[in-house]
């Protein structure tokens, strides 16, 4: 029986790589892990469509191929190679004696990936429709004045500082209270990073009128957590409004599809609220000036009818003075045809005896003494 050294058999399987697959290939799999330290190094493997482990190899990409390949599939599908992409690879097989078989990455195909995210992005949307929840947000009723705002954002990104900046200094001097909720905004650990955060605020919510998801700008092109379904679900269902500002151009998220309102950048998210809390001010005002309008018409009509009640007073007042001074012309002028001097004057006397008016003889006896009133005096009289 012959035999064979640990690394003569080695040497034999990497003679036999070499000599029987010297070409390139293009191979499908699925990121797995991946780590970057000068040179790029990945474990691709293929699963089943159960989802069982059909294949599993290590791969290398060389610090001078790497910085081309990724500059290059980051420009064509807006995102960096990160784990759980699938990817088509253009390979070479190498086989070392001590590392074993692995896959030499020369090149790499940016459509196939395309291809499959957008696949990821349709079912996304799809499961989210028959969820019955890409609508929910845009049915929720926004304040009339948001003052109060939480943000969800990296501490450290531009466009936080961007987005605080613009609600500080506006032109009108609004005043807002924001309050950060840090989360990682990108990576394959930022989706559950954003689940946190809306978390904290639903446990808060009674304190928060919309939330902000924002998103700083630079170079960063990695936005494939905003596709991610868990993170879309839980912004479409969260009971706040939710406004995006995701600071992307090249294309719409399924985050920016499911919440409230959606805009391009952190500070254009800013200026949204911005305009909304000017628009509300400006109803205010608009209701200010008719209330004002109305008031003084009211107050018109009122004291016109206070005028007409006055000049009714007056006028009942006068006609009522008029007729008690004629009442009291006709009483003095009876009083005047009954009063004694007036009887004087026709040549009657009033004569009295004791003060009593005698109107009968028998009113006086022998002896008494009357008096007799005359126009001009009065003459004292003895009975007889």
């Amino acid at each position: 029986m012959k035999q064979y050294s640990l690394s003569e058999l080695c040497g034999w399987i990497q003679a036999m790589v070499e000599n029987d697959l010297p070409d390139r290939y293009w191979v499908r799999a699925e990121i797995a892990s991946m780590s970057v330290r000068g040179h790029c190094y990945m474990e691709l493997v293929e699963k089943a469509e159960n989802g069982i482990l059909a294949a599993k190899v290590r791969a290398t990409c060389w610090s001078n191929v790497y910085a081309l390949l990724s500059a290059y599939f980051a420009q064509e599908t807006g995102q960096v190679l990160h784990a759980g992409l699938q990817v088509l690879l253009q390979v070479s097989v190498t086989f070392h004696a001590v590392y074993g078989l692995s896959l030499n990455i020369l090149n790499i195909d940016p459509t196939y990936t395309l291809g499959d995210l957008a696949k990821q992005r349709q079912a996304t949307i799809r499961q989210l429709t028959e969820d019955g929840v890409m609508e929910l947000q845009k049915a929720l009723p926004v304040p009339s004045l948001v003052r109060r705002v939480a943000v969800i954002s990296s501490a450290d990104a531009a466009g936080y500082g961007d987005f605080c900046d613009q609600l500080l200094h506006n032109r009108f001097g609004y005043a807002f209270h924001t309050q950060l909720y840090p989360a990682v905004m990108q990576g394959d650990t930022a989706a559950k990073s954003i689940i946190q955060a809306l978390t904290s605020i639903a446990e808060q919510e009674e304190e928060w009128d919309v939330v902000v998801i924002i998103r700083g700008g630079g170079a960063t092109t990695d936005l494939s957590c905003f596709d991610d379904y868990m993170l879309a679900s839980h912004c479409a269902q969260f009971p706040l409004p939710i406004i995006a500002g995701i600071g992307h151009t090249r294309d719409v998220s399924v985050v920016d599809m499911v919440v409230h309102s959606s805009v391009k950048t952190p500070t254009a998210a800013a200026e949204w609220l911005i305009e909304r809390v000017a628009k509300q001010v400006e109803r205010l005002n608009l209701l200010l000036i008719r209330l004002q309008r109305a008031t003084q018409g009211l107050v018109t009509r009122q004291q016109n009818r206070l005028m007409l009640y006055e000049q009714r007073i007056k006028n009942g007042a006068y006609r009522l003075l008029t007729r008690e001074r004629g009442k009291l012309s006709l009483w003095q002028k009876t009083i005047e045809l009954h009063s004694p001097e007036r009887i004087y004057k026709m040549g009657y006397s009033l004569t009295t005896v004791n003060g009593k008016v005698v109107r009968n003889q028998e009113d006086v006896k022998t002896g008494d003494i009357i008096e007799t009133h005359l126009q001009n005096g009065k003459v004292e009289s003895i009975v007889q």
